[in-house]
Parts: structure tokens; sequence; C-alpha cells
């Protein structure tokens, strides 16, 4: 078992995470965030160009023998939190996990040195919904042609290669241009989701499908979790921070005794959060009870994530009810996580397996 201590944040990863946080605070509002969901391209490009080239974070897990920062699932968690914070429209946990894991298990370096140079964005044409180990749909493949069509796969828009699972195993990349991409309404418009088509494209051959869709949507579900947490702190943190300000019967309404209770049972969740999602993050650089870990921190992170939102809504409020305020954006991507990469009810599943706990 790991210590407490292995799970702290290490001098560099809050270095990390306070240049993440600069960034975002400069150049990713709540504003501008909410203002391009109105629009036809609600992902914000330039936060990502400054992410993935400017700070070199689109290749924090790729090795640098392909032109990555060599780093680890830490560190990368601690950009998730940063980027759930700020409920960033980038493509940073698709590409730059997701689909990098994929790349990674098939070792296509070319591919992955596209990836790490922030030229390139990718995204894994499997359900936003797929849980690690479920089954997931496959397209037609004859001499190296894909056929077929794929839905609800997170970030389509904007990728410039899909990896996309065929019917005889394989692991394809190809280019967006050959394929079709049709938005679908999201509840998420921070990460909207597109069904894909396949005509006729023509595919390159990376690797084995099954290993890679696995390990990715593995790495996916452990790393969503610091999103979450992300997303959970700030929207407790405001709720703490509104319900001083506001006054009722000429006092402050965080000074009744009703909220207190509630918000500290929902800071004792937040924390206990924290630490399900560092081991998460740590097995995962480790190695160590990967599965076990990722299946407690998913287990545990939907409702959190979601009950946080949910009381920041309720406590803001009427102004809570409002577009202009951003909490609608958190709890829209909480409820979303809550269906991506697994249920809280699926991972409590392979959970009892991992441990041969049968359901009653």
């Amino acid at each position: 078992m790991n210590s407490q201590r292995d799970l702290l944040y290490s001098e560099e990863e809050e270095a990390l995470r306070a240049a993440v946080r600069d960034l975002l605070t400069d150049h990713c509002d709540a504003a501008g965030v909410i203002a391009r969901t109105e629009t036809d391209t609600p992902h914000d490009l330039t936060v990502w160009k400054s992410l993935a080239e400017g700070m070199g974070l689109a290749g924090l897990l790729i090795p640098e023998e392909y032109g990555g920062q060599g780093a680890g699932h830490r560190e990368t968690a601690v950009v998730l939190e940063e980027l759930g914070r700020a409920v960033a429209p980038v493509p940073y946990l698709t590409s730059a996990v997701v689909a990098t894991e994929a790349l990674l298990e098939c070792a296509a370096g070319p591919a992955l040195a596209e990836l790490a140079s922030g030229r390139r964005i990718a995204a894994l044409a499997v359900g936003l919904h797929t849980a690690p180990g479920a089954a997931f749909p496959a397209v037609r493949v004859e001499n190296g042609v894909l056929s077929g069509s794929l839905t609800g796969i997170a970030d389509a828009a904007v990728a410039d290669v899909l990896l996309v699972p065929a019917d005889d195993g394989g692991l394809y990349a190809v280019r967006a241009t050959d394929a079709a991409v049709t938005p679908r309404t999201s509840l998420d418009l921070t990460r909207p989701v597109a069904d894909v088509s396949f005509d006729g494209a023509p595919g390159e051959l990376l690797g084995e499908a099954a290993p890679a869709v696995r390990r990715a949507l593995r790495a996916a579900a452990g790393l969503l979790a610091s999103e979450q947490l992300g997303l959970a702190d700030w929207t407790l943190t405001e709720t703490v921070r509104y319900l001083k300000e506001r006054k009722q019967f000429n006092r402050p309404v965080g000074g009744f005794q009703a909220l207190k209770h509630r918000l500290a049972a929902l800071w004792l969740e937040v924390v206990h959060l924290r630490a399900a999602a560092r081991n998460a993050a740590d097995a995962l650089a480790t190695g160590r009870d990967a599965d076990v870990s990722v299946a407690v921190a998913q287990a545990y992170a939907a409702p959190v994530a979601v009950r946080a939102a949910e009381e920041a809504l309720q406590l803001h409020g009427g102004i809570g009810m409002t577009w202009e305020h951003p909490v609608h954006l958190y709890l829209k991507r909480a409820k979303a996580d809550s269906i991506a990469y697994g249920t809280a009810g699926a991972h409590r599943m392979a959970l009892a397996a991992l441990v041969e706990l049968p359901a009653p």
C-alpha cells in the first residue's frame, strides 16, 4: 500500500499547478467559456495551443524519445485538476490522455511525436460512456479501408486524427478529413460529442485495438477523478465564499448552523475524493494496484462531484439559476462526467470482481 506521504503533491507538481492556474485565470474566464458555448465552436483552441505548444503539456505522458516531457500520471492529474476547476473547453483528457495512452500501447512513435508537439489533436473513436474492459463497437475494414459509424465520440469535432477500432481487431489511424463528423447535442457544452462515419476511409494500422482501448480507458477513468476533484473543489470554495458575503437578517448566510453542517460534510467528501484521485494517479504512474485504485476512485468521484455542484447551485439561490453564473457549467460537466468512462455503479461492480466480493 502507498503511504500518505507518497500521495502528497511535490514542489514540482505545485509549481505546475500554479502555472496552469495562472494561464487559465488570464485566458479562460467563466464569461468567455459561457460565450463560447453559445457558438458553433465551443472549444478554445487558443488556450489549447498555449497548454499544448507553449507549455508542452500535451506531451506529459509521452517519453522524451518521442518528443514528450517524459513525466507521468501524477503531473497529468494536476493539470486535469486545474482544467476541472475552470471547466476549460479543451481536448486535453481526450487527446493528451486517452488517445496518447492508446498510441503508447501501440508504440506509434511518429503519431506520438505529433501529439507531443501539440501540432495534432487525436481522439479515440470509442463512445465517451464506455467503461474500461467493456465491449466497444468497431467499424468494418477491408484492405485498409474503413466503413461504418460510431457514436458519442468526445471532442471528435476538433480532432485531426481519429483512432478507430476495426472488426479485424486492429486499431487504425484515420485523418479526420476522411470521416464525416456530425456534432450531437451534449449536456456538457464544454466537452461536446459527435458521431463519426466512414465510407471507404483509408486507415493506417497501428496495432491491436483491445489492449490499446483498455489501457486508454483505464487511464481516462483514473485521471477523470482528478478533473472531478478540481470541479468539486471549485464549487465548494466558491459556495463558501459566496455564503460569507451574502447576508440575511443582517448576518452572513454562512453563519447559519444548518449550512455549516452541509458544507462541513461536503468538505469531508471532497477531501476523501482528493485522496482517491491522488491514489489512482499514483497507481497509474507506478502500475501498482492500478485496476483497483481506478475503480475505487471512479466509484466515489462521480457522486461527490455531482453533489458539490448541486449544492453550489442551490446555495447560490436565485443567481445560481441564471445562465450568466458559471455554476451551471460545473453541474453539467459533473453530470456528464458521472457517465463518462463508466458509471459509479459499473466501477463498483468491477471492483467487486477484482477483490472477489460477489454481488448480493
